[in-house]
């Protein structure tokens, strides 16, 4: 599909990046296969040597990927698009690829926990420096960023407490500094924001969430400008942190519906948020899409909607500590699945202190406001007077 700018996001991820083979298929068709024939020699060195274009290997070129790259390139509207094994394959091919032993980045310290690990731990074994800030002071990044920063790394909304930074200003800041903006776009997907139109430079995808849908694959992406994306893609290639055929295949049939079940988690997070807020046993909810969020004005003027993340504090009750009154809440459901993945058509709920952000030391959790008392839910497709009731032990 040609001049893809004329058309709706919405036509984009049912349309978007589709090839038919001289077979006519009407689905994107699965190239299983690991490597791909050459008609000479002289074909095989024109592949390899990057002067003729076309698949070589499927470590880092096969048809079915390359249809998903270019439909959710087309949706960010990026240029090129990387895709991964995973969203933390995504975030270390990133780093990799734009990034050198010595070089800083600054990153939010409201990320997910694993995200912190691989900052904080892994990468500056390897030599790289990386301090972390809040994500809605603008004037700490300025303050952090050095000679040598690289990058800044941010997720908005941010996981778990759908944090929001303002993307603009904080892109301003990265170029004064020469650093790139990477936003990681997992909670609201391209469907609901799309961090390049405000100025970011990379988007991170952790392809298993919303694009999937429901719960099925791993994967990830990283998108931004062709100049960019070469590093990256070159760090792939080498590398391996490869997306799979069949992972990329599911990945683009979760793409065709992501707009129609984007409004749908919204609505249902939206409508529980509400409830949330009038429970005697919750003291404080956090959702984008709630007037009371501190940065709900800054959310509505860059997102559609606040997305489908819900998490709120449980007070303690009953002689109980903030985590026992939690996880009593978390077990008493019948409905909702407990797991900390996020996403899914099914509504999930977790922990994070002891799930997503167990690994985070206790002085970090608090600094990022991750209370011992905080549940998230990923809000579902389920009727939503369905998870109320599920949730009934916050009403008594």
């Amino acid at each position: 599909m040609n001049n893809n700018l004329q058309f709706h996001p919405e036509t984009l991820s049912v349309r978007a990046g589709s090839e038919s083979t001289e077979y006519g298929e009407n689905s994107e068709a699965l190239f299983l296969n690991s490597s791909f024939r050459f008609k000479s020699a002289a074909q095989a060195a024109a592949r390899f040597g990057g002067t003729e274009p076309g698949n070589i290997y499927s470590r880092f070129t096969n048809p079915t990927v390359t249809m998903f790259q270019n439909k959710l390139a087309a949706l960010e509207g990026a240029e090129q698009c990387v895709a991964t094994s995973s969203g933390m394959s995504a975030i270390l091919a990133c780093v990799m690829g734009l990034c050198s032993a010595g070089d800083h980045v600054v990153a939010s310290r409201s990320i997910f926990g694993t995200s912190v690990q691989l900052f904080g731990n892994i990468l500056k074994r390897w030599g790289l420096e990386v301090t972390f800030v809040s994500l809605t002071e603008p004037d700490e990044w300025a303050v952090a960023a050095t000679a040598k920063t690289k990058l800044f790394f941010v997720e908005t909304p941010s996981n778990p407490l759908t944090e929001v930074c303002d993307i603009r200003l904080l892109a301003d800041i990265a170029h004064q500094a020469g650093a790139h903006l990477v936003v990681d776009n997992c909670f609201c997907t391209p469907a609901i924001q799309r961090p390049l139109a405000l100025g970011a430079d990379i988007v991170i995808h952790s392809a298993t969430k919303y694009i999937d849908g429901q719960g099925r694959c791993l994967g990830g992406a990283v998108l931004g400008s062709k100049t960019l994306m070469e590093p990256v893609y070159a760090f792939l290639r080498t590398a391996g942190v490869t997306m799979s055929a069949f992972n990329a295949w599911v990945f683009l049939k979760g793409l065709e519906t992501l707009h129609v079940r984007m409004e749908a988690h919204a609505k249902n997070a939206l409508a529980l948020a509400i409830w949330l807020e009038a429970q005697p046993q919750v003291s404080r909810v956090h959702y984008p899409g709630l007037k009371s969020h501190p940065q709900h004005a800054l959310a509505m003027s860059q997102q559609l909607s606040g997305g489908g993340i819900v998490t709120f504090e449980v007070k303690p009750t009953s002689g109980k500590t903030a985590q026992e009154s939690a996880w009593a809440l978390i077990d008493s459901t019948q409905l909702i699945s407990i797991t900390a993945n996020l996403g899914d058509a099914k509504s999930t709920i977790t922990h994070p202190a002891t799930t997503t952000h167990s690994r985070v030391t206790p002085e970090a959790r608090a600094a990022a406001g991750i209370s011992d008392g905080l549940v998230r839910i990923a809000v579902g497709l389920e009727h939503v007077e369905d998870l109320k009731a599920d949730l009934a032990l916050l009403a008594t």
